[in-house]
């Protein structure tokens, strides 16, 4: 794993925490964090802790990672990153759904679970945590 690749995947996978988390603003969910919020509004704890979580996922599963295809709008590890937010948190999408080779998915899926769900939120202080 380079640097690059963990910064890809590490910026995939927090575009799609953003763009998948609403901010609660109103008794709809609200609007999707990323239309107000970037990584900078990331609350620096919870900022390391998905780093770290990014790369222990990588570090791990990097054969499987690199079976990924390779689109024009990302390589496999930004769609990793990307997968890894959404399987991680049990959204209608992942690397279950068809995107991987079959068997590839599968264990991809089954690590990404077992890092369990993060939901973020907007603090008091307007910086986004997880929970």
């Amino acid at each position: 794993m380079t640097h690059t690749q963990l910064d890809s995947f590490v910026a995939a996978y927090i575009e799609c925490a953003l763009w998948s988390s609403m901010d609660n603003s109103d008794e709809n969910g609200g609007d999707p964090l990323d239309l107000s919020y970037t990584v900078e509004d990331i609350a620096p704890d919870t900022l390391a802790t998905m780093v770290v979580d990014c790369e222990r996922f990588l570090k791990e599963n990097a054969n499987d990672v690199s079976e990924g295809k390779e689109t024009p709008e990302c390589t496999a590890v930004e769609r990793a990153g990307h997968d890894f937010w959404l399987t991680r948190n049990g959204h209608g999408a992942g690397f279950w759904d068809g995107d991987w080779p079959e068997e590839v998915g599968r264990r991809l899926t089954i690590a990404a679970e077992a890092f369990g769900e993060c939901s973020l939120y907007v603090g008091d202080d307007d910086l986004i945590y997880c929970f």
